[in-house]
């Protein structure tokens, strides 16, 4: 088969997904060419494995039988440009890297370290031993973080969390579903129990796709319902919180702090280098990452052999995995 790549992270691991170059398929490597040139390859291609797919790239896909995403989310997709018959799929393993992150985010607005890295650079030394005026940190254990969803994601910030001796709740979209046994959860609501969750936790974590329903999820009424020493992490995608909300909330002080790795624009997307309208970046209740809390070697090592195996069902004419649209 022929296979075009145009994910740049995933050009970093060609010997997995190509299994060294012995899986028999053409490949062709497009990630550092512009979309009028994947639009010349594409027709010929069985194969296309991107995070991206604008619509005009995606109606010159003649025969397409699979677009891969390198990730879990697929809303940078264009799929209702696709011929009808291609098939989409998606991979995760992202899930430990992304837990890890909020953890140690979520550690260092507990314990004011972007003030105090701040201020030790500036020269100045705050702390409680020559400030009696100074705050003290707070531990994890006995604290309550709240997950807005449970897929991969989700269960692993709360295995990562109740590890540390945090309770966990959530809601999800069905709250009778079932769950890993290993999962210690206080308690599970549905959608309709979000306000709940906000007004008794002293953590929350975005962890749901977006889409038209998520949208503004969290906007001046839910942050209004949080604690105000409260923590806000998302990790799922920017326009899930609006904006001058959270800057307002933030600003103010009506909540603790936020943990933001993901934005209300994108660098690829013509959004600017930094993703935000609003001065986040002078405030010290915030730890600002540029979307790389599932970047890890692990993550996409273990992506590459996913999308390797899936091409080979597809090859062999065997039911793929992890198929968000089904093909002929």
């Amino acid at each position: 088969m022929r296979i075009v790549l145009t994910d740049p992270i995933l050009t970093r691991f060609t010997d997995e997904l190509t299994r060294g170059g012995a899986d028999g398929h053409d490949w062709e490597f497009l990630a550092d060419r512009p979309d009028s040139e994947v639009m010349r390859r594409l027709p010929a291609a069985d194969v296309l494995v991107a995070s991206r797919l604008t619509a005009p790239v995606a109606a010159t896909a003649g025969r397409l039988r699979l677009v891969h995403v390198t990730g879990a989310g697929y809303d940078r997709i264009a799929m209702d440009a696709l011929p009808p018959g291609t098939a989409v799929c998606n991979t995760f393993h992202h899930g430990p890297s992304i837990a890890e992150h909020v953890v140690m985010t979520t550690l260092m607005l507990s314990r004011r370290v972007p003030r105090a890295d701040r201020l030790m650079r500036e020269g100045t030394w705050e702390s409680v031993a020559v400030d009696p005026g100074v705050s003290l940190g707070t531990t994890l254990a006995g604290r309550t973080v709240g997950v807005v969803g449970l897929g991969e994601i989700g269960r692993q910030v709360v295995r990562a969390t109740t590890a540390l001796g945090m309770r966990a709740r959530a809601v999800r979209r069905d709250p009778r579903a079932s769950l890993p046994s290993d999962l210690r959860m206080d308690r599970v609501d549905s959608e309709d129990g979000l306000d709940d969750l906000l007004a008794g936790s002293d953590v929350v974590v975005l962890t749901v796709p977006l889409s038209a329903a998520t949208t503004g999820l969290i906007g001046a009424a839910q942050l209004a319902r949080m604690r105000p020493h409260a923590l806000l992490i998302n990790v799922a995608r920017g326009p899930l919180i609006e904006e001058d909300a959270l800057f307002d909330a933030l600003s103010g002080r009506r909540i603790g702090g936020a943990g933001l790795d993901v934005w209300w624009s994108h660098p690829k997307d013509g959004g600017g280098a930094r993703g935000y309208t609003r001065p986040f970046h002078t405030l010290d209740n915030v730890v600002m990452t540029p979307h790389h809390s599932g970047h890890t070697q692990e993550t996409f090592a273990n992506r590459a052999h996913e999308i390797a195996d899936n091409i080979g069902r597809l090859s062999k004419g065997e039911p793929l995995t992890n198929v968000v649209r089904g093909g002929r």
